[in-house]
């Protein structure tokens, strides 16, 4: 079993408990608009990190950070994006098991087509009356289980 944290929309801030609730994980992934590189540089001192830009990753040091991102855990297939409107490919005819996204810092989980979709929601400053949160994400061979962790 690989126990994943997901977290998205931090834009500058990394909340100490968000980066509490990212113990214990053996991966990290950012769905974007990061804010700036010392977020990730804290992540990495958790775990490591596989992060992708977003739309306020303008800077030049957003240049290392890819658009998108494909990574296999656990013989699982996982796609990342910023935005999920974005999403430019059919995950289940091209082998995804999981999509990860961001942007709209709505947490949410939901299965189509035998892909699980997860929104962490947004980890930095609040949006509007939307929840802080991140999430968790559990593979196995067998198993695919994510849980969203509202903070505050």
């Amino acid at each position: 079993m690989t126990e994943i944290g997901v977290i998205a929309d931090t834009h500058k801030l990394l909340r100490p408990e968000a980066a509490a609730y990212l113990q214990g994980c053996e991966l990290i992934i950012h769905a974007g608009d990061i804010g700036s590189q010392g977020i990730i540089a804290t992540l990495e001192q958790i775990a490591p990190v596989i992060a992708i830009r977003g739309n306020i990753d303008k800077r030049s040091w957003a240049d290392a950070y890819p658009c998108t991102e494909s990574v296999e855990v656990e013989n699982r297939r996982i796609y990342v994006l910023h935005n999920a409107r974005e999403l430019d490919l059919d995950p289940s005819e091209a082998g995804f098991d999981v999509v990860i996204s961001g942007h709209s810092h709505k947490p949410q989980i939901r299965r189509e087509d035998g892909v699980l979709y997860l929104n962490p929601g947004g980890a930095g400053p609040r949006r509007f009356t939307l929840p802080i949160a991140v999430a968790r994400l559990r593979l196995t061979c067998n198993v695919i289980d994510a849980r969203i962790i509202e903070i505050g």
